[in-house]
Protein backbone atom coordinates (compact mmCIF):
# COMPACT_ATOMS: atom_id res chain seq x y z
CA UNK A 1 0.00 0.00 0.00
CA UNK A 2 0.96 3.42 -0.26
CA UNK A 3 1.06 6.65 2.20
CA UNK A 4 -1.72 6.51 4.72
CA UNK A 5 -4.30 8.91 4.04
CA UNK A 6 -4.48 10.76 7.54
CA UNK A 7 -0.29 11.10 7.17
CA UNK A 8 -0.79 14.16 4.86
CA UNK A 9 -3.72 15.78 6.68
CA UNK A 10 -1.48 18.42 7.72
CA UNK A 11 -0.79 19.71 4.76
CA UNK A 12 -3.77 22.05 4.88
CA UNK A 13 -1.87 24.79 3.17
CA UNK A 14 -2.00 22.92 -0.05
CA UNK A 15 -5.23 23.02 -0.73
CA UNK A 16 -5.88 26.06 -2.46
CA UNK A 17 -3.59 24.88 -4.79
CA UNK A 18 -6.38 22.04 -5.99
CA UNK A 19 -8.77 23.53 -7.73
CA UNK A 20 -5.94 25.42 -10.37
CA UNK A 21 -4.65 21.60 -10.98
CA UNK A 22 -8.08 20.43 -12.63
CA UNK A 23 -7.53 19.89 -16.60
CA UNK A 24 -9.28 19.83 -18.68
CA UNK A 25 -12.30 17.33 -20.76
CA UNK A 26 -14.96 19.33 -20.68
CA UNK A 27 -19.01 18.45 -21.87
CA UNK A 28 -20.64 20.55 -24.83
CA UNK A 29 -22.79 22.80 -23.40
CA UNK A 30 -26.08 21.91 -23.41
CA UNK A 31 -29.63 23.14 -23.79
CA UNK A 32 -31.77 24.30 -21.13
CA UNK A 33 -33.64 21.63 -18.56
CA UNK A 34 -35.99 23.83 -16.87
CA UNK A 35 -37.04 21.32 -14.18
CA UNK A 36 -34.03 19.96 -13.63
CA UNK A 37 -32.67 20.78 -10.20
CA UNK A 38 -29.03 20.05 -12.20
CA UNK A 39 -29.69 22.02 -14.94
CA UNK A 40 -26.34 24.20 -15.69
CA UNK A 41 -24.32 22.87 -12.94
CA UNK A 42 -20.91 22.14 -13.64
CA UNK A 43 -18.82 18.91 -11.68
CA UNK A 44 -15.50 18.09 -11.32
CA UNK A 45 -14.39 14.15 -11.51
CA UNK A 46 -11.29 13.28 -10.37
CA UNK A 47 -9.88 9.86 -11.53
CA UNK A 48 -6.88 8.29 -12.96
CA UNK A 49 -6.04 8.61 -16.79
CA UNK A 50 -7.38 5.18 -17.17
CA UNK A 51 -10.46 6.00 -16.11
CA UNK A 52 -11.56 8.85 -18.66
CA UNK A 53 -14.18 8.94 -20.80
CA UNK A 54 -14.15 10.00 -24.23
CA UNK A 55 -14.79 13.30 -24.91
CA UNK A 56 -17.98 12.04 -27.16
CA UNK A 57 -19.30 10.14 -24.27
CA UNK A 58 -18.66 13.20 -22.13
CA UNK A 59 -20.50 15.50 -24.67
CA UNK A 60 -23.62 13.10 -24.67
CA UNK A 61 -23.95 12.94 -21.09
CA UNK A 62 -23.94 17.01 -20.74
CA UNK A 63 -26.38 17.07 -23.46
CA UNK A 64 -28.88 14.24 -21.75
CA UNK A 65 -28.16 15.70 -18.59
CA UNK A 66 -27.11 19.59 -18.31
CA UNK A 67 -24.57 18.89 -16.41
CA UNK A 68 -20.48 20.20 -17.53
CA UNK A 69 -18.35 17.68 -16.47
CA UNK A 70 -14.31 18.43 -15.69
CA UNK A 71 -11.97 15.90 -15.76
CA UNK A 72 -9.06 16.30 -13.09
CA UNK A 73 -6.67 13.65 -14.49
CA UNK A 74 -4.78 13.10 -11.12
CA UNK A 75 -2.67 9.80 -11.04
CA UNK A 76 -3.57 7.04 -8.72
CA UNK A 77 -0.86 7.42 -6.12
CA UNK A 78 -1.59 11.10 -5.49
CA UNK A 79 -5.41 11.05 -5.53
CA UNK A 80 -5.90 9.72 -2.14
CA UNK A 81 -3.41 12.54 -0.26
CA UNK A 82 -5.32 15.41 -3.15
CA UNK A 83 -8.39 14.19 -1.25
CA UNK A 84 -7.40 14.15 2.21
CA UNK A 85 -5.69 17.47 2.04
CA UNK A 86 -8.89 19.27 0.94
CA UNK A 87 -11.28 17.15 3.35
CA UNK A 88 -8.59 18.98 6.23
CA UNK A 89 -9.94 21.76 5.17
CA UNK A 90 -13.96 20.88 4.68
CA UNK A 91 -13.49 21.06 0.99
CA UNK A 92 -13.86 18.94 -1.71
CA UNK A 93 -10.98 17.86 -4.18
CA UNK A 94 -13.67 16.75 -6.95
CA UNK A 95 -17.34 16.29 -6.55
CA UNK A 96 -17.03 12.76 -7.96
CA UNK A 97 -13.45 10.72 -7.13
CA UNK A 98 -11.74 7.67 -7.42
CA UNK A 99 -12.16 5.16 -4.95
CA UNK A 100 -9.70 1.73 -4.98
CA UNK A 101 -11.08 -1.12 -3.35
CA UNK A 102 -8.29 -0.95 -0.87
CA UNK A 103 -9.34 2.77 0.28
CA UNK A 104 -13.14 2.36 1.20
CA UNK A 105 -12.23 1.17 5.05
CA UNK A 106 -9.86 4.56 5.42
CA UNK A 107 -12.51 7.06 3.74
CA UNK A 108 -15.45 5.71 5.20
CA UNK A 109 -13.75 6.00 9.02
CA UNK A 110 -12.79 9.35 7.72
CA UNK A 111 -16.35 10.25 6.73
CA UNK A 112 -15.26 11.26 3.45
CA UNK A 113 -17.82 9.28 1.34
CA UNK A 114 -21.56 10.02 0.47
CA UNK A 115 -23.68 7.03 0.59
CA UNK A 116 -25.22 5.95 -2.84
CA UNK A 117 -28.66 4.40 -3.27
CA UNK A 118 -28.55 1.32 -5.47
CA UNK A 119 -31.56 -0.91 -6.83
CA UNK A 120 -31.79 -4.74 -5.56
CA UNK A 121 -31.08 -5.26 -9.23
CA UNK A 122 -28.12 -3.30 -9.45
CA UNK A 123 -26.81 -5.08 -6.53
CA UNK A 124 -27.31 -8.67 -7.74
CA UNK A 125 -25.80 -7.49 -11.34
CA UNK A 126 -22.96 -5.80 -9.72
CA UNK A 127 -21.40 -8.29 -6.91
CA UNK A 128 -18.00 -6.16 -6.48
CA UNK A 129 -20.36 -3.56 -4.94
CA UNK A 130 -20.35 -6.02 -1.85
CA UNK A 131 -16.42 -4.35 -1.65
CA UNK A 132 -17.43 -0.93 -1.23
CA UNK A 133 -20.44 -1.14 1.21
CA UNK A 134 -20.09 -1.17 5.05
CA UNK A 135 -22.73 -1.02 7.40
CA UNK A 136 -24.86 -2.17 4.58
CA UNK A 137 -24.41 1.44 2.68
CA UNK A 138 -22.86 1.55 -0.24
CA UNK A 139 -19.79 4.28 -0.79
CA UNK A 140 -19.05 3.81 -4.08
CA UNK A 141 -19.86 2.39 -7.28
CA UNK A 142 -17.76 -0.34 -9.12
CA UNK A 143 -16.63 0.71 -12.51
CA UNK A 144 -13.93 -1.70 -13.63
CA UNK A 145 -13.89 -5.01 -12.43
CA UNK A 146 -10.55 -7.10 -11.16
CA UNK A 147 -10.73 -10.69 -9.80
CA UNK A 148 -8.41 -13.61 -9.15
CA UNK A 149 -8.94 -15.75 -12.49
CA UNK A 150 -6.31 -18.87 -12.36
CA UNK A 151 -4.68 -19.33 -16.06
CA UNK A 152 -2.69 -22.20 -17.53
CA UNK A 153 -0.66 -23.32 -20.67
CA UNK A 154 -2.20 -25.81 -22.42
CA UNK A 155 1.00 -26.63 -24.43
CA UNK A 156 3.25 -26.69 -21.14
CA UNK A 157 1.06 -29.19 -19.43
CA UNK A 158 0.02 -31.72 -22.45
CA UNK A 159 4.11 -31.57 -23.46
CA UNK A 160 4.27 -33.62 -19.21
CA UNK A 161 1.57 -35.37 -20.39
CA UNK A 162 -1.05 -33.47 -18.52
CA UNK A 163 -4.80 -33.39 -20.79
CA UNK A 164 -7.25 -31.81 -18.08
CA UNK A 165 -6.71 -28.75 -16.45
CA UNK A 166 -6.19 -28.65 -12.46
CA UNK A 167 -8.97 -28.48 -10.14
CA UNK A 168 -7.64 -28.42 -7.35
CA UNK A 169 -4.05 -26.59 -5.48
CA UNK A 170 -3.05 -30.59 -5.13
CA UNK A 171 -3.55 -30.95 -9.16
CA UNK A 172 -1.68 -28.12 -9.82
CA UNK A 173 1.41 -29.15 -7.70
CA UNK A 174 1.73 -32.12 -9.34
CA UNK A 175 1.27 -30.83 -12.42
CA UNK A 176 3.93 -28.18 -11.46
CA UNK A 177 6.54 -30.89 -10.61
CA UNK A 178 5.71 -33.33 -13.95
CA UNK A 179 6.65 -29.77 -15.67
CA UNK A 180 9.61 -28.48 -14.06
CA UNK A 181 11.08 -32.44 -14.20
CA UNK A 182 10.40 -32.77 -17.98
CA UNK A 183 12.59 -29.67 -18.24
CA UNK A 184 9.59 -27.87 -20.10
CA UNK A 185 10.19 -24.85 -18.05
CA UNK A 186 12.50 -24.15 -15.49
CA UNK A 187 10.22 -21.91 -12.81
CA UNK A 188 6.97 -23.10 -13.93
CA UNK A 189 4.27 -21.14 -11.21
CA UNK A 190 4.39 -17.73 -11.21
CA UNK A 191 3.13 -15.13 -8.28
CA UNK A 192 4.19 -11.43 -6.95
CA UNK A 193 6.74 -12.17 -3.48
CA UNK A 194 7.71 -8.48 -3.39
CA UNK A 195 7.72 -6.76 -0.35
CA UNK A 196 4.58 -4.56 -1.70
CA UNK A 197 1.00 -4.83 -1.75
CA UNK A 198 0.37 -7.42 -4.57
CA UNK A 199 2.04 -10.05 -1.89
CA UNK A 200 -0.90 -9.18 0.57
CA UNK A 201 -3.58 -9.96 -2.41
CA UNK A 202 -1.69 -12.35 -3.20
CA UNK A 203 -1.48 -14.23 0.12
CA UNK A 204 -5.03 -13.45 0.73
CA UNK A 205 -6.49 -15.08 -2.77
CA UNK A 206 -4.44 -18.32 -1.46
CA UNK A 207 -6.38 -18.72 1.39
CA UNK A 208 -8.96 -17.69 0.36
CA UNK A 209 -9.76 -20.29 -2.17
CA UNK A 210 -7.81 -23.03 -0.44
CA UNK A 211 -9.33 -22.21 2.75
CA UNK A 212 -12.67 -20.31 2.13
CA UNK A 213 -11.36 -17.58 4.50
CA UNK A 214 -8.74 -14.80 5.47
CA UNK A 215 -9.84 -13.25 8.44
CA UNK A 216 -12.36 -14.30 11.74
CA UNK A 217 -15.40 -12.57 12.12
CA UNK A 218 -13.17 -9.65 14.36
CA UNK A 219 -11.02 -9.22 12.19
CA UNK A 220 -8.28 -11.03 13.01
CA UNK A 221 -6.33 -13.13 10.81
CA UNK A 222 -7.69 -16.75 10.60
CA UNK A 223 -4.91 -18.86 11.87
CA UNK A 224 -5.64 -22.37 9.69
CA UNK A 225 -5.87 -20.44 6.73
CA UNK A 226 -3.77 -17.94 6.57
CA UNK A 227 -0.77 -20.32 7.96
CA UNK A 228 -2.19 -23.05 5.19
CA UNK A 229 -1.69 -20.40 2.49
CA UNK A 230 2.30 -19.11 4.03
CA UNK A 231 3.21 -23.16 4.23
CA UNK A 232 1.80 -23.27 0.50
CA UNK A 233 3.82 -20.34 -0.79
CA UNK A 234 6.86 -21.32 0.45
CA UNK A 235 6.84 -24.89 -0.27
CA UNK A 236 6.21 -23.65 -3.76
CA UNK A 237 8.87 -21.31 -3.62
CA UNK A 238 11.60 -23.88 -1.27
CA UNK A 239 11.07 -26.75 -4.42
CA UNK A 240 12.14 -24.47 -6.98
CA UNK A 241 9.08 -23.70 -8.73
CA UNK A 242 9.14 -20.20 -8.71
CA UNK A 243 11.49 -17.99 -10.40
CA UNK A 244 13.89 -16.38 -7.66
CA UNK A 245 14.08 -13.40 -9.38
CA UNK A 246 10.15 -12.69 -8.42
CA UNK A 247 11.17 -12.59 -4.73
CA UNK A 248 12.21 -8.51 -5.57
CA UNK A 249 10.21 -8.07 -8.93
CA UNK A 250 6.67 -6.05 -9.29
CA UNK A 251 3.83 -8.09 -9.78
CA UNK A 252 3.08 -6.83 -13.42
CA UNK A 253 6.85 -8.37 -14.09
CA UNK A 254 6.07 -11.79 -12.26
CA UNK A 255 2.39 -11.97 -14.21
CA UNK A 256 4.57 -11.68 -17.21
CA UNK A 257 6.33 -14.53 -16.80
CA UNK A 258 2.71 -16.18 -18.24
CA UNK A 259 2.69 -14.55 -21.53
CA UNK A 260 6.44 -14.44 -21.87
CA UNK A 261 6.24 -18.43 -21.67
CA UNK A 262 8.41 -18.73 -19.08
CA UNK A 263 5.40 -19.89 -16.24
CA UNK A 264 3.11 -22.34 -17.19
CA UNK A 265 0.86 -21.72 -14.44
CA UNK A 266 -0.40 -18.27 -12.24
CA UNK A 267 -3.42 -16.71 -11.17
CA UNK A 268 -3.79 -12.88 -11.70
CA UNK A 269 -5.85 -10.58 -13.02
CA UNK A 270 -8.49 -10.33 -15.23
CA UNK A 271 -6.76 -7.96 -18.05
CA UNK A 272 -4.41 -11.15 -18.62
CA UNK A 273 -7.56 -13.07 -20.92
CA UNK A 274 -6.67 -9.52 -23.40
CA UNK A 275 -3.30 -9.59 -23.16
CA UNK A 276 -2.63 -13.62 -23.55
CA UNK A 277 -4.36 -12.86 -26.62
CA UNK A 278 -2.42 -9.90 -27.88
CA UNK A 279 0.79 -10.31 -29.93
CA UNK A 280 2.05 -7.64 -28.68
CA UNK A 281 2.27 -8.49 -25.94
CA UNK A 282 2.50 -12.37 -25.16
CA UNK A 283 4.84 -14.57 -26.97
CA UNK A 284 2.51 -17.57 -26.38
CA UNK A 285 -0.85 -16.31 -28.03
CA UNK A 286 -3.60 -19.74 -28.35
CA UNK A 287 -1.65 -21.86 -25.75
CA UNK A 288 -2.74 -19.70 -22.36
CA UNK A 289 -6.42 -20.44 -20.99
CA UNK A 290 -8.66 -18.59 -18.36
CA UNK A 291 -9.55 -21.15 -15.74
CA UNK A 292 -11.86 -21.33 -12.31
CA UNK A 293 -9.40 -20.66 -9.39
CA UNK A 294 -8.86 -23.79 -7.95
CA UNK A 295 -9.78 -24.94 -4.43
CA UNK A 296 -9.19 -28.17 -2.04
CA UNK A 297 -11.31 -30.34 -3.13
CA UNK A 298 -12.57 -28.88 -6.61
CA UNK A 299 -12.06 -25.34 -7.84
CA UNK A 300 -12.79 -22.97 -5.48
CA UNK A 301 -16.19 -21.52 -4.94
CA UNK A 302 -15.27 -18.12 -4.78
CA UNK A 303 -12.80 -15.58 -6.17
CA UNK A 304 -11.43 -12.50 -4.14
CA UNK A 305 -12.59 -8.91 -6.42
CA UNK A 306 -9.90 -5.93 -6.58
CA UNK A 307 -12.10 -3.83 -8.26
CA UNK A 308 -11.79 0.48 -8.71
CA UNK A 309 -14.80 2.37 -8.05
CA UNK A 310 -16.16 5.98 -8.56
CA UNK A 311 -17.69 7.64 -5.31
CA UNK A 312 -19.24 11.08 -4.05
CA UNK A 313 -17.19 13.65 -1.54
CA UNK A 314 -19.01 14.34 1.51
CA UNK A 315 -18.06 18.31 1.00
CA UNK A 316 -18.86 18.28 -2.45
CA UNK A 317 -21.38 21.09 -2.92
CA UNK A 318 -23.15 19.46 -6.88
CA UNK A 319 -24.07 16.52 -5.21
CA UNK A 320 -27.54 15.87 -7.13
CA UNK A 321 -25.70 16.40 -10.26
CA UNK A 322 -22.77 14.11 -8.84
CA UNK A 323 -25.03 11.40 -8.12
CA UNK A 324 -26.44 11.68 -11.37
CA UNK A 325 -22.65 11.49 -13.13
CA UNK A 326 -21.88 7.73 -11.05
CA UNK A 327 -25.51 6.46 -12.22
CA UNK A 328 -24.39 7.37 -16.08
CA UNK A 329 -20.68 6.48 -15.47
CA UNK A 330 -21.52 2.93 -13.87
CA UNK A 331 -24.83 2.34 -16.43
CA UNK A 332 -24.59 -0.97 -19.24
CA UNK A 333 -24.38 1.31 -21.80
CA UNK A 334 -21.83 3.68 -20.14
CA UNK A 335 -19.76 0.67 -19.09
CA UNK A 336 -19.63 -1.23 -22.78
CA UNK A 337 -18.63 2.23 -23.98
CA UNK A 338 -15.54 2.11 -21.16
CA UNK A 339 -14.60 -1.07 -22.10
CA UNK A 340 -14.27 0.30 -25.98
CA UNK A 341 -12.07 3.02 -24.63
CA UNK A 342 -10.12 1.88 -22.15
CA UNK A 343 -10.84 -1.86 -21.98
CA UNK A 344 -12.22 -1.56 -18.29
CA UNK A 345 -13.84 -5.01 -17.58
CA UNK A 346 -17.17 -3.86 -16.93
CA UNK A 347 -18.47 -4.43 -13.58
CA UNK A 348 -22.00 -5.68 -14.71
CA UNK A 349 -22.32 -9.46 -14.95
CA UNK A 350 -25.18 -8.50 -17.53
CA UNK A 351 -22.48 -6.30 -20.03
CA UNK A 352 -20.00 -8.31 -18.97
CA UNK A 353 -21.78 -11.54 -20.68
CA UNK A 354 -22.56 -9.15 -23.78
CA UNK A 355 -19.25 -8.70 -24.48
CA UNK A 356 -18.12 -11.92 -24.39
CA UNK A 357 -21.15 -13.51 -26.44
CA UNK A 358 -20.86 -11.07 -29.18
CA UNK A 359 -17.28 -11.59 -29.58
CA UNK A 360 -16.01 -8.81 -28.53
CA UNK A 361 -13.83 -10.03 -25.52
CA UNK A 362 -12.40 -13.17 -27.07
CA UNK A 363 -10.81 -16.03 -25.99
CA UNK A 364 -12.50 -15.57 -22.58
CA UNK A 365 -12.42 -18.50 -20.90
CA UNK A 366 -14.04 -19.07 -17.15
CA UNK A 367 -14.14 -15.84 -17.34
CA UNK A 368 -18.04 -14.86 -17.16
CA UNK A 369 -18.09 -17.61 -14.67
CA UNK A 370 -15.52 -16.91 -12.28
CA UNK A 371 -17.12 -13.05 -12.04
CA UNK A 372 -20.33 -14.88 -10.90
CA UNK A 373 -18.21 -16.80 -7.59
CA UNK A 374 -16.77 -12.75 -6.56
CA UNK A 375 -16.80 -12.60 -2.64
CA UNK A 376 -15.29 -10.45 -0.49
CA UNK A 377 -13.19 -11.64 1.77
CA UNK A 378 -13.87 -8.98 4.67
CA UNK A 379 -16.44 -10.27 6.83
CA UNK A 380 -17.15 -6.74 8.29
CA UNK A 381 -16.19 -4.73 4.53
CA UNK A 382 -12.29 -2.98 3.89
CA UNK A 383 -11.27 -2.10 7.46
CA UNK A 384 -9.54 1.38 7.81
CA UNK A 385 -6.25 0.46 8.74
CA UNK A 386 -5.77 -1.82 6.03
CA UNK A 387 -2.90 0.00 4.75
CA UNK A 388 -0.81 -0.71 7.87
CA UNK A 389 -2.07 -4.40 7.69
CA UNK A 390 -1.05 -4.81 3.99
CA UNK A 391 2.36 -3.37 4.91
CA UNK A 392 2.74 -5.78 8.06
CA UNK A 393 1.26 -8.78 5.26
CA UNK A 394 3.67 -8.17 2.55
CA UNK A 395 6.74 -7.60 4.50
CA UNK A 396 6.52 -11.04 6.65
CA UNK A 397 5.86 -12.52 3.06
CA UNK A 398 8.59 -11.42 1.64
CA UNK A 399 11.02 -11.85 4.51
CA UNK A 400 9.35 -15.57 4.44
CA UNK A 401 10.24 -16.24 0.52
CA UNK A 402 13.53 -15.23 0.93
CA UNK A 403 14.35 -17.63 3.77
CA UNK A 404 14.70 -15.06 6.46
CA UNK A 405 11.69 -16.51 8.51
CA UNK A 406 9.50 -19.54 8.48
CA UNK A 407 5.94 -19.68 7.75
CA UNK A 408 5.05 -19.65 11.38
CA UNK A 409 7.32 -16.75 12.16
CA UNK A 410 5.53 -15.20 9.31
CA UNK A 411 2.00 -15.92 10.31
CA UNK A 412 3.17 -15.16 13.78
CA UNK A 413 4.51 -11.67 13.17
CA UNK A 414 1.50 -10.61 10.65
CA UNK A 415 -0.99 -11.60 12.86
CA UNK A 416 0.18 -10.06 16.36
CA UNK A 417 -0.38 -6.72 13.80
CA UNK A 418 -3.67 -7.53 12.63
CA UNK A 419 -4.67 -8.37 15.87
CA UNK A 420 -3.39 -5.13 17.42
CA UNK A 421 -4.65 -3.05 14.32
CA UNK A 422 -8.47 -4.85 15.02
CA UNK A 423 -8.57 -4.31 18.54
CA UNK A 424 -7.59 -0.62 18.25
CA UNK A 425 -10.61 -0.57 15.96
CA UNK A 426 -13.41 -1.40 18.71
Amino acid sequence: MKKKLLSVLLCTALIGTLAAGCSSKKGAEASPKEDSKTEGKEITVMVPEWAVPSDDMLDAFTEDSGINVVMNVVSWDDIRDKVAIAASGGTAAADVIEVDWSWVGEMNSAGWLEEIEMTDEDKADMPTLETFSIDGKVLAVPYANDYRIAYYNKEHFKAAGIEKAPQTWDEVYDALKKIKDAGIVEYPYTMPMNADESATTSMMWMAFSRSGQVFNDDGTLNKDAVSDALEFEKKLVDEGFTDPASKTASGMDAYRKLTAGEASFMVGPTKFVGISNNEEECSVVGQIEAILLPGKDGTSPQTMPLPEAVGITKFSENKDAAKEFVKWYTSAETQKELYQANSSIPTRNAVLSDLINDGTIQNAGAMLEEAKLIKSPFPNGIPSYYSEMSNAIYNNVNKMVLGEISAQEAFDAMDKKVTELAGNEE
